[in-house]
């Protein structure tokens, strides 16, 4: 998924400087996006209170939408650079376009994962007829500088990993939980897990402690670490956990994100993440221009202009609030 914004700014990401090392509770209220002509996200990352969670550095949390009548998710094609995006849903399907020539229905609790390496564009849509409802999550995972140059290439993986226990299900849609391993390709030490809570659960989830953690709430009423936390918001945990402790009021839905602090200073802007202001210049000339980031074949559509660039310096930095 792409940010549609067209006053885009730039989020400095990265850096250990200010993670926290230590168990939180810090609840990120979100950022209601427009997305397209009929729908809008809860941006959950970058947050101005928190911008990177390990390597997850966009979160944004759509839905349950009624788009019996609309058209739903209309994602012309666009590029991306330096990330992975996954697409991840609890309701609907999306149509993936690509430019290594990949195409493909993804539909609930299967993985689309995508590595823009050095460069793709791609576009999003629901299919003509769609499901009335749409409801889900697009995640960016920030690659680490000796991956961040790879080949594109798109992964389509149905068939994912749960661990269960009386209460719970989790689906692991990324890294490593409790011994189990999603088959998406990871390049940092990373976890990102769909979590099922059946109402009156009461359970601890293991947790690695050197990894930082946040909670993104899909549905329902549950609490995570004693807080309450609605659809759309995410609770920060910080680092220094190895249960966490969740029980649900009804049925509930959660999101379980984290990984190790991400170590290096990014400049995250549009839809690109570099090191550089020339590498996000340069990439603005390739897109505007036509090169590079190859095409987009069969989507009923122009592609996306890019935004103008700030006017002031774009500078890698560190976490910063």
């Amino acid at each position: 998924m792409s940010n549609l914004e067209r006053e885009a700014v730039p989020a400095l990401c990265g850096g250990r400087g200010f993670v926290v090392a230590e168990p939180v509770r810090e609840l990120l209220s979100p950022r209601h996006v427009p997305l397209g002509e009929s729908s809008e996200v809860r941006r959950l990352l970058p947050n101005l209170g928190r911008r990177m969670v390990g390597a997850w550095c966009f979160v944004d949390h759509y839905g349950p939408d009624d788009i019996a009548d609309e058209p739903g998710m209309q994602v012309p094609p666009h590029p991306h650079m330096g990330l992975q995006t996954v697409s991840w849903l609890h309701e609907g399907e999306v149509l993936h376009r690509d430019s290594t020539g990949s195409l493909q229905m993804i539909r609930p609790r299967e993985l689309g994962l995508m590595t823009s390496g050095r460069a793709i564009s791609h576009s999003e849509e629901s299919p003509r007829p769609h499901a009335r409802f749409l409801h889900g999550a697009q995640l960016w995972v920030a690659l680490p500088d000796g991956h961040r140059h790879t080949d594109p290439r798109f992964e389509h993986h149905t068939d994912l990993p749960v661990v269960t226990a009386p209460g719970i299900e989790a689906t692991l849609i990324l890294g490593t939980l409790d011994g189990a391993a999603s088959p998406g390709t990871a390049y940092t030490p990373i976890v990102g897990a769909d979590l099922a809570l059946a109402r009156g659960a009461d359970v601890r989830l293991p947790l690695e402690p050197d990894f930082e953690y946040a909670v993104l709430s899909m549905s329902g009423e549950a609490h995570v670490d004693g807080v309450p936390v609605l659809p759309g918001s995410m609770l920060y945990l910080g680092c220094g956990r190895t249960e966490l402790p969740l029980r649900a009021e009804s049925d509930a839905g959660l999101m379980l994100l984290g990984g190790e602090p991400f170590e290096e200073e990014l400049i995250m802007f549009w839809n690109w993440i570099g090191r550089t202001q020339e590498e996000i210049e340069q990439a603005r000339r390739d897109w505007t221009e036509g090169t590079r980031f190859g095409e987009v074949k069969g989507y009923d559509g122009d592609p996306l202009p890019a935004p103008a660039l700030p006017p002031v310096p774009l500078k890698p930095r560190g976490r910063v609030r």
